[in-house]
């Protein structure tokens, strides 16, 4: 897996994610190409500085659809991505001493939307991400690019059934809301406490199962011609409602 661009590379560094090599290109010079090749020594992380014909050879042969890849000078070879265990996304609450804040993703197939959702998370401070295994994407080059490094602090897993999850999430005293059309207003929702927002797919919502098997659907008002959002628009909407919510004394905390 390769993780390219500036801000992406420095962030996996600062993370202590795992690189084989980094390509640098020999001609860039500038104060965060030469953040990233002092964090890469101190790691001892190997750097081959090439030419910019090597480099740009180089991300012709990553693949990311049909576009050109923007590697900024700077291309990590890494290992795959390492998902977590839903245990790692709790501990991680309870080490900050925070109720869980868990985003739940159904069924999202862009990977220029997932990279967007994981740095609202992680601007957020989410507790986790939970992505399905099928008929979705999983973390590549293009979510990790778009992520704008923030992937490397988010905890992200992936698992085999999401209604099994959501129902162990709820027995673990975790609220569970889908953000659909025709719920109650998000914005006078109760949101505080232990909670998880479920986001559906960009043609067709959370699907019927698991929208049945939340506690209930909260929806983002809207008062111009069109009736949606993007998904990372609504994502990231819903995630600061909930944060505005957590900081505010005007809604009392509810318990399962």
């Amino acid at each position: 897996m390769y993780i390219y661009g500036k801000i992406a590379v420095l962030e996996a560094l600062r993370s202590d994610k795992t690189f084989n090599k980094l390509l640098i290109d020999k001609s860039s010079h500038d104060k965060t190409l030469q953040e990233i090749i002092n964090l890469s020594r101190d790691n001892g992380v190997k750097i081959d500085f090439v030419s910019r014909d090597a480099i740009e050879r180089k991300a012709q042969g990553i693949k990311v659809g049909n576009q050109k890849i923007n590697h900024q000078g700077v291309i990590g070879e890494t290992v795959e991505f390492s998902y977590c265990e839903i245990e790692d996304i709790f501990e991680k609450a309870k080490n900050v001493g925070e109720d869980p804040f868990i985003l739940v993703l159904d069924g999202i197939e862009d990977t220029h939307n997932l990279g967007a959702l994981v740095r609202s998370a992680e601007c957020a401070g989410v507790s986790g991400i939970i992505i399905p295994e099928r008929r979705a994407c999983a973390i590549n080059e293009t979510v990790i690019k778009t992520s704008a490094g923030a992937i490397s602090n988010v905890l992200i897993s992936r698992v085999n059934n999401l209604n099994q999850v959501i129902d162990r999430l709820k027995k673990d005293g975790v609220w569970v809301y889908a953000v659909e059309v025709g719920g109650e207003n998000l914005f006078e929702s109760n949101l505080k406490g232990p909670i998880a927002l479920v986001l559906g797919s960009e043609g067709s919502g959370v699907s019927r199962l698991v929208k049945e098997n939340c506690d209930g659907i909260v929806t983002i008002p809207m008062f111009g011609s069109i009736n949606s959002l993007n998904v990372s628009v609504a994502g990231g909407i819903s995630m600061f409602e909930v944060i505005r919510q957590r900081k505010s004394k005007n809604f009392r905390q509810k318990e399962r």
